[in-house]
């Protein structure tokens, strides 16, 4: 409503103007009227005024002269001047509009009269100017035509102006763009600097109006073009048709062909005849080769496609000289649990049985024996061309030595082996090509007992041996190596006798009993309650004993000894030398008690001799002088004698008894 009043008011400026210019023409001036007489109020205004019809109509005239503008639009307008860095463009409206010549670097030829679009951000200033922008103007024009392909699919143009992650950015109309890499081609983009600076067509994808952002598509192009190809190759698609391709891209599983429009995947075992690990070995990128058609879907547009198939297969124009017995030479291409497979061309393969490969017993671990790529020779044992399959041997390349095992290894020979194998029941050792033999556990020491025999030795080590027994029929070598020496159990029959006593140290136990080391480095068993010590307390490791040998058997060299049996010796040995201290003393009290007795009976003896003398004193005595008392006096005394010789026997007997 403003502007229109304002464009009434200045179509009423200029109506005015008219009028008086009008009314001068036709009123001729009175120079005669003074002039402060002049009738100001009286004048053009005042007697020549239009009708508001003619008004009205003039202002419609006015109207139709000037371009409708409105703001936040696109308009087109007309260079009229560029000067002091400003363009100023005729739009047909009642002012003219000023853009800064900055905005018009891309057009470096401008010129007066040239049309250009322009943006109206403002319809008058503070200045009553228009005010435009150049720069919005492309960018809201871009913008349209980045929708129309969008929503027409129809192709628009731009640069490359700079790599990004994941892609490129694409100037279009002046619009900044996203192409991802994997929007460029059809065929996987490594170099993304090459592309830049390079102008290109597109379709636009996906846009955002939001952010008006856009993503772009050069490959969906080629496709589009590619898909009429396409659909004729498939119309005339058959199964054994040869076509050329491009290699586009390589995978571990195979690799994907562009036959013209159509993609085929040519697998790896369809590459080559022969084992290969990866397709690159063979094909590399953008490589041009032959493909034979194997197999297609024309609905999923699947095309397998094979390469081996153009050449015979090996096997039907294999070499006749390669028959049962020949020798062949490869490399191996495989290997199996059971074996390993030696390629002798490519597609031509044979087996090698872990049991072929030396003329030895002892199992052969084929993961450890071959290796990848290794290269030998091989005898054919067998040949199957219908079923495609061979058996080699290596062992059949050399003579069987088992044919000759009595001669080269007679039994109680001593020979020298390397130690391939250690179990729990015996050494395995190796003598010469494809003889060996084992060592019992048992027939490693005649004094130690191992519970396992890499507590004897270890695999790669030398060691001397004797051949015990030769099975030539199962193909056995029985070996020993304590027999190298003179078994010590004949002299130990003697030194450990039954009953002997001898100091050991504990050097194993568990539940059961222990394990103790004599002299000479023989190893005893003892029973759990046998190695109880005097404080009711067991032996531990590393504890040295006195032990008393209860049990020596020398046919299963077993030694069986007690400390608990040494202490009852002990005490029994000491209960007896106290039973004969007291014996001794009994003795001793029996032999004086004895000789007492004999010096009693002497002097007895002795006083009768005597008395019989003092009898015939006092007869003569008494002849004299008769006395009784003193004679009572003399006899009581041996009687008293006698009677203490008495009682000392008696006490004597009864100490004894």
């Amino acid at each position: 409503m403003a502007d229109d009043k304002k464009v009434e008011q200045v179509v009423e400026e200029v109506i005015e103007a008219k009028t008086e210019e009008t009314q001068l023409q036709e009123t001729p001036p009175q120079d005669n009227t003074p002039h402060d007489e002049f009738d100001w109020d009286a004048g053009v205004r005042a007697s020549n005024s239009y009708s508001d019809s003619d008004r009205e109509k003039m202002l419609k005239e006015y109207e139709s002269t000037l371009s409708s503008i409105s703001e936040f639009e696109v308009v087109s307008g007309i260079v009229k001047a560029i000067h002091s860095g400003d363009v100023v463009l005729d739009l047909n409206y009642k002012s003219d509009g000023l853009v800064p010549l900055s905005e018009f670097r891309d057009t470096p030829d401008l010129g007066i009269g040239d049309s250009v679009d322009v943006y109206v951000e403002q319809r008058e200033d503070m200045r009553g100017q228009l005010v435009l922008s150049r720069r919005k103007a492309k960018l809201l024009i871009a913008w349209d035509k980045i929708k129309d392909s969008f929503d027409n699919g129809t192709i628009v143009k731009g640069t490359i102006v700079s790599k990004t992650k994941g892609g490129l950015i694409a100037d279009v109309l002046g619009l900044e763009t996203f192409l991802p890499g994997s929007q460029i081609d059809i065929k996987p983009i490594i170099d993304y600097d090459s592309y830049v600076g390079k102008q290109m067509e597109f379709k636009v994808v996906k846009i955002n109006e939001v952010i008006k952002n856009a993503v772009v598509s050069h490959k969906a192009l080629i496709e589009s073009d590619l898909a009429e190809q396409r659909d004729q190759i498939l119309e005339t698609l058959e199964k054994g048709q040869v076509l050329e391709g491009v290699v586009k891209n390589i995978t571990d599983f195979g690799a994907f062909m562009d036959l013209g429009g159509v993609d085929g995947l040519l697998y790896i075992t369809d590459i080559s005849w022969g084992r290969i690990s990866h397709p690159n070995e063979i094909l590399a990128l953008n490589q041009k080769i032959n493909v034979v058609v194997l197999d297609f879907d024309e609905n999923k547009r699947r095309i397998s496609l094979g390469l081996k198939q153009l050449t015979p297969h090996p096997w039907d124009v294999l070499a006749e000289t390669i028959a049962e017995g020949s020798t062949v030479k490869g490399k191996i291409v495989n290997i199996e649990d059971y074996g390993a497979f030696l390629e002798i061309e490519p597609g031509v393969e044979g087996l090698i049985h872990v049991s072929e490969i030396s003329w030895g017993s002892q199992p052969v671990n084929s993961r450890e024996y071959f290796s990848l790529g290794q290269e030998m020779d091989a005898k054919v044992v067998t040949i199957d061309r219908e079923e495609r399959k061979m058996s080699l041997s290596i062992k059949q390349l050399s003579k069987d030595p088992w044919e000759e095992i009595e001669t080269l290894f007679p039994p109680e020979s001593t020979h020298t082996g390397k130690v391939k194998n250690l179990t729990q029941y015996g050494v395995f050792l190796e003598l010469k090509d494809g003889i060996g033999g084992m060592i019992h556990i048992s027939d490693l020491s005649w004094t130690k007992r191992y519970s396992h025999a890499k507590e004897f030795t270890s695999v790669g080590e030398e060691i001397q041996v004797m051949i015990l027994e030769v099975d030539k029929n199962n193909r056995k070598l029985s070996l020993g190596f304590k027999q190298l020496e003179e078994n010590p159990w004949d002299t130990f029959e003697n030194v450990f006798p039954q009953g002997s006593y001898h100091t050991a140290t504990v050097i194993r136990r568990d539940d059961r009993g222990a394990i103790l080391q004599l002299p000479y480095g023989l190893e005893a068993y003892a029973p759990s309650k046998h190695i109880r010590k005097e404080d009711n307390t067991f032996a531990n490791v590393d504890e040295e004993l006195t032990v008393k040998v209860i049990e020596f058997n020398r046919d299963d060299k077993r030694i069986i000894v007690s400390h608990f049996r040494y202490l009852e010796d002990i005490r029994r040995e000491a209960e007896g030398e106290v039973r004969k201290e007291k014996d001794k003393e009994r003795k001793e009290v029996r032999s004086n008690i004895q000789r007492t007795q004999k010096n009693v009976e002497r002097s007895t003896l002795g006083d009768i001799a005597g008395l019989a003398a003092l009898k015939s004193q006092l007869v003569e005595a008494e002849a004299e002088a008769p006395a009784a008392k003193p004679k009572a006096e003399k006899k009581a005394a041996p009687k008293k004698e006698t009677a203490k010789a008495t009682k000392a026997t008696k006490a004597a007997g009864e100490e004894e008894e």
